[in-house]
This record gives C-alpha cells, structure tokens and sequence, in this order.
C-alpha cells in the first residue's frame, strides 16, 4: 500500500521560506514521478510543481523562480523549497506519485489525473 506523507508547512511571515517534505512509504520512489500541488481556500487545487522519476523537473508557470522541486531516492523523500513567499500562497500542499515517462509533454506533469497516489497534505499560511 503507498503511503505518502507530508510535513513542513506552518505559519510563515511574508518573505519568508519553508521546505516541505513528502515522505513515501510502500514504493519504490525511484520508479514514480512526484508532483507537488496547493489548494487555496475556496479554489482549486492546481499543480505547482513536477519532477519525474529520471530527474526532470516543471514548475507551474505562476511559481517559476521561487520553488525548487528536489527529490532524495535513497531516502524515500521528495522535497520542495519555496522562498519569497506571499500571503496568495497559502494553502494546503499535496503531494502525489505517478508513474509516467519523462518525455511527454509538460501539461501532462500538471495534471492531477496523471498522478495515483496522494498525501494528506500540510498547510501553509503565509501571514504577518
């Protein structure tokens, strides 16, 4: 049974940075594509942020710049990094584990069908 498990989110002043953590269990994470997605109160959840299996890495076109999508194989764990943050960025963060390829197109790594698996997520609030 996979099991993913996120942690790091909290309260963070305005500009400030946080590291989330997904943590896998029941898989082998070096077979699966994680992506990280958010859910703002009263909206839908969108993709943030992709990295495949073999390393390739999307970003969703309204984050570039300030997240960094990291993955540790050895330690069942995937990772994202944000900086700069702003109130508009809190909301729950998910992450999910798929198995695709690395060469479809990015649109593909967006979508939340594309992914089987999900965390319960951890929340983010961005406030001062």
């Amino acid at each position: 049974q996979v099991q993913l498990v996120e942690s790091g989110g909290g309260l963070v002043q305005p500009g400030g940075s946080l590291r989330l953590s997904c943590e896998a269990a029941g898989v082998t994470l070096e077979d699966y594509g994680i992506g990280w997605f958010r859910q703002a109160p009263g909206k839908q959840r969108e993709a943030v942020s992709s990295i495949t299996k073999d390393g390739r890495i999307i970003y969703a076109s309204s984050v570039q710049g300030r997240l960094t999508i990291s993955r540790d194989n050895a330690k069942i764990t995937a990772y994202l990094e944000m900086n700069s943050l702003e109130t508009e960025n809190t909301a729950v963060y998910y992450c999910a584990a798929g198995q695709f390829g690395s060469y479809l197109i990015n649109n593909y790594y967006l979508r939340r069908s594309s992914y089987r698996h999900w965390g319960q997520g951890t929340q983010v609030t961005v406030s001062s």
